[in-house]
């Protein structure tokens, strides 16, 4: 039987050095063992690219490597792994620049140098909770909190969900003539909705939540700030086309996110309403900001020339001080909370499905 070189597939991570070899129903000869510390070699046969045949690969490493080896044979594949002696980051896997012509980087498990740290920083915090959480009695009122939670979660899940069917149903019977009545229909509940949504500043504050108090603030500060100030007090603005889209795009994001957490607080998760949680903010929310910001400019006009908010100065000093230039100053910081709450949920984004990735691998 002829002997050939099995597809050889590789990741790193500072510890250890993962091979895929591409081998189904494999009958390994003996272990993957070393040769030298240096040297990996591995023979086995099985069901590879040139179908049945005897298989074998060396490998000399970059950096010597301990001389325990743990392998794993399933149906499809091969899946080895070895331990560096020093917890370190390779630039390449082989002592020599050029690859073997058989070995490939195994993109499923692939990580760059950054990442794996993030990754192993991760792991060492999980394990130190762990460690923690063995140490904290119980919290005999967990049950009341998640009952808590899951209701305040549910409650604007509905007042959403009704905000964006009544503003749907809207749309298509009256086309771009519900454009200019929204705030008069939607008002109540989107008032109700945006008030209760200081609980959200309110829960990490006090522990219930683990997710920051900071991106909390900043978006129910922001959407109170347009909802109160900009449209609630100026009726011109009341009309205008642009309350339409800041209320149906608020909507649009809470009516995934709401209930997703309605599940975490039992346990549960849905993945598709995982994949809508963590990707529709990502065109709906500039979209959201550039939609506030737009009532933002529509609206200083109208404060010049009301002289609202403005604050009367010394007649030395001039008449009046316009709320305009608070205005102008909001509209800088907006663009600042974007950037700063939308790399803070991209990372949010990018663990979650990082986690859920190594969980199925």
């Amino acid at each position: 039987m002829q002997t050939l070189t099995p597809a050889v597939f590789w990741a790193q991570r500072h510890g250890e050095i993962y091979l895929r070899v591409e081998i189904s129903d494999a009958k390994v000869s003996g272990s993957p063992h070393c040769l030298t510390f240096l040297c990996l070699y591995f023979s086995g046969q099985g069901h590879g690219a040139k179908g049945e045949n005897e298989y074998e690969f060396s490998l000399e490493f970059l950096k010597p490597v301990k001389p325990e080896i743990k392998h794993k044979s399933t149906q499809r594949q091969v899946n080895i792994t070895v331990r560096k002696q020093e917890h370190c980051w390779w630039d390449r896997l082989t002592m020599q620049e050029k690859k073997p012509l058989f070995l490939a980087p195994d993109f499923d498990r692939w990580l760059d140098e950054s990442d794996a740290e993030m990754e192993l920083k991760e792991k060492e915090e999980k394990i130190n909770k762990l460690s923690i959480e063995s140490r904290i009695p119980k919290d005999p009122y967990l049950g009341l909190k998640k009952g808590y939670l899951f209701m305040y979660n549910l409650v604007q899940f509905l007042g959403f969900s009704w905000i964006f069917v009544n503003m749907t149903v809207r749309l298509f019977i009256l086309g771009q003539d519900s454009f200019y009545d929204t705030f008069h229909t939607i008002a109540d509940v989107m008032y109700f909705c945006q008030m209760l949504a200081v609980i959200e500043v309110i829960n990490p504050a006090l522990g219930l939540v683990k997710t920051g108090m900071m991106p909390a603030f900043i978006q129910v500060t922001g959407r109170n700030f347009i909802l109160f100030v900009i449209i609630g007090s100026l009726e011109e603005m009341q009309n205008k086309p642009v309350v339409f889209f800041v209320f149906y795009l608020w909507s649009a994001i809470e009516i995934f996110r709401y209930p997703f957490y309605m599940l975490a607080c039992i346990d549960t998760e849905w993945k598709t309403l995982t994949w809508l949680r963590y990707t529709i903010w990502m065109p709906l929310y500039p979209l959201g900001v550039l939609a506030e910001a737009v009532a933002v400019i529509q609206s200083i006009p109208i404060f010049d020339e009301s002289k609202f908010l403005s604050i009367r100065l010394p007649e030395a000093m001039g008449s009046f001080l316009s709320f305009s230039y608070v205005l102008q100053l909001y509209l800088l910081l907006m663009f600042l909370g974007l950037f700063f709450n939308f790399r803070h949920l991209y990372k949010l984004r990018r663990r979650k499905f990082r986690t859920k990735k190594r969980k199925a691998n």
